[in-house]
């Protein structure tokens, strides 16, 4: 009795180290994905009213949750029973966030060339903070819900060769590790300021946690700016990985070119192209509409 009790520890000893080392595995083999989620969801998380930011960011992080509840189930069925629909859920994931990427350059340009001309009494009418609000978290749980589905699959993709059991493990630790790890640190980065006030009034204002806490102050602005860049850059980035890492033809596609510029410059280049067509399916819908009548 007490031999088969020791076997069944040791067969669950040996599954537990089994999990461990796929999980790791899938941990560094989705490092590069969690970085570009880490930027473009900071990027997203930030801009708000300081007393808005976490029950916003708790908002998101919910969602984020929620992302991986319904991706991982759904990613381990197809992988078992249609995995070409991996490949095709993939590739439209990848079409949206070279969408949203290249539309937040051509929203940035739009921006630069307004500013150039005086405000106007339209431009005075903001839209309510609320529904600011509401439309920065769905976008940002959307996009999260397109890069979950990227680290899910990468994850997966690396214990393809292990036994169900290690596969829902590796994949469900890897995307809660995810969420958990990005956007606790997203925490940290939002409330710097705030950190950074606290360690000024500590100190009195005077000496090194002084002007540690002007400096982390000073820092976020800046930080929040290089976010937004790096976001809109991962966001293409992503979306190009997705494109050549799927299609042959382009994984083919001018082999002597640095990866990261072939893959920024192709999802650049999609993102573009999707903009087009959406501008130009509005305005065609908009000149379709009939006109109303007195």
């Amino acid at each position: 009795m007490a031999s088969g009790i020791f076997a069944i520890l040791d067969d669950i000893a040996a599954l537990m180290d089994d999990m461990a080392l796929a999980t790791k595995v899938a941990t560094r083999k989705t490092a590069g994905i969690l970085g570009d989620d880490l930027a473009v969801n900071a990027e997203k998380a930030t801009g708000f009213l300081a007393d808005r930011e976490l029950p916003i960011l708790w908002a998101i992080t919910k969602g984020s949750l929620l992302n991986k509840l319904i991706i991982v189930p759904i990613a381990l069925l197809l992988n078992a029973f249609v995995p070409v629909a991996i490949t095709v859920v993939l590739l439209l994931g990848g079409c949206y966030l070279a969408y949203e990427g290249a539309e937040k350059i051509i929203d940035y340009f739009g921006k630069s060339k307004e500013s150039h001309r005086p405000a106007t009494s339209e431009d005075a009418r903001e839209r309510p903070v609320v529904d600011d609000e509401k439309a920065k978290v769905k976008s940002a749980i959307t996009t999260d819900f397109i890069l979950s589905v990227e680290i899910v699959i990468i994850a997966l993709g690396s214990v393809t060769d292990q036994e169900s059991l290690i596969q829902i493990a590796t994949v469900s630790v890897v995307a809660l590790l995810a969420t958990v790890g990005v956007y606790g640190l997203v925490a940290l980065l939002v409330r710097m300021d705030d950190a950074g006030r606290q360690l000024i009034r500590w100190s009195n204002n005077t000496g090194f946690f002084s002007k540690l806490g002007h400096g982390l102050v000073g820092a976020l602005p800046i930080i929040i700016r290089l976010l937004s860049i790096v976001g809109t850059v991962a966001l293409l980035l992503v979306a190009g990985g997705i494109f050549v890492h799927n299609l042959h033809f382009l994984h083919a596609f001018l082999p002597g070119l640095p990866a990261f510029v072939k893959e920024f410059g192709i999802g650049l280049v999609v993102g573009l192209v999707l903009a087009g067509l959406v501008t130009l399916f509005k305005l065609v819908t908009r000149s379709t509409k009939p006109h109303a009548v007195g």
